[in-house]
């Protein structure tokens, strides 16, 4: 309790004081700022499109990975977790050198809103893939055959036996996802622009009011931002849990 205390407790609670030391008209003047809500909707809609593509996504990798034997599955397996291993600023210069103004793929991506969810998808990745992949591995080859073997078709198997397994761990990486790309600072400074109204995100906004003496509006929409996050893993839980007894 000392070690999280002191990694997360008392900077959480830091935070937050600086953020209500100024009542809610703080609040209400940050998020009454044009400038700063663009910069909230953009972030959160974009963390919610990425979030959704990884499920998909992400899940279709997993199984893939773990159902499916092909020439060059265990490079596949190693490259899922480059964005791991990246320093994010090198990961955004990477993508502004295959999206950028000259882009040798011919998508010119920079300084755009697309540039933003490339960016987020990017670093975003390797959540869904690494927390649905080990629940695969464990998951019973046998449940699925008796099932086909009683006449159920590859949906109902699907929906009835594999997707509720799997939902915890899909919920999991989704919330892991969402609270990542919401936070994303360093692959978006290159690629994006940050132009206000435009591809500006909160972190960028937030390092504003810091670079600005203005502590106090930065506090205030960190803590709006965990607010969210914290909604967001609490609705995903909830529909993991509906989809695990509907199983």
């Amino acid at each position: 309790m000392i070690w999280f205390s002191l990694l997360v407790l008392i900077p959480l609670s830091a935070v937050i004081a600086a953020a209500g030391s100024g009542g809610w008209d703080r609040y209400f003047s940050v998020l009454g700022n044009d400038q700063t809500w663009a910069a909230v909707t953009l972030t959160v809609g974009q963390a919610a499109i990425v979030t959704l593509v990884n499920i998909v996504i992400g899940t279709v990798i997993a199984w893939v990975l773990v159902r499916d034997e092909f020439w060059g599955k265990r490079l596949l397996d190693v490259i899922i977790d480059v964005p791991f291993a990246l320093p994010t600023i090198v990961a955004g210069l990477v993508l502004l050198s295959l999206y950028g103004p000259n882009s040798p793929l011919g998508i010119h991506w920079a300084f755009t809103e697309n540039a933003v969810t490339l960016a987020l998808a990017f670093v975003t990745l390797p959540f869904v893939v690494r927390t649905v992949q080990p629940v695969l591995e464990e998951l019973e080859a046998d449940v699925e055959e008796a099932a086909a073997s009683l006449g159920a078709n590859r949906g109902t198997i699907l929906r009835r036996i594999i997707l509720p397994s799997l939902a915890p761990a899909i919920a999991a990486g989704a919330a892991l996802s969402f609270a990542r790309a919401i936070s994303e600072y360093g692959s978006l400074v290159l690629l994006s622009g940050n132009r206000p109204f435009e591809t500006e995100v909160v972190s960028v906004r937030v390092l504003t009011f810091i670079e600005n003496g203005n502590n106090g509006s930065a506090a205030a929409l960190a803590s709006v931002m965990l607010v969210v996050a914290l909604v967001v893993i609490v609705a995903l839980d909830l529909v993991q849990r509906r989809v695990a007894r509907r199983g």
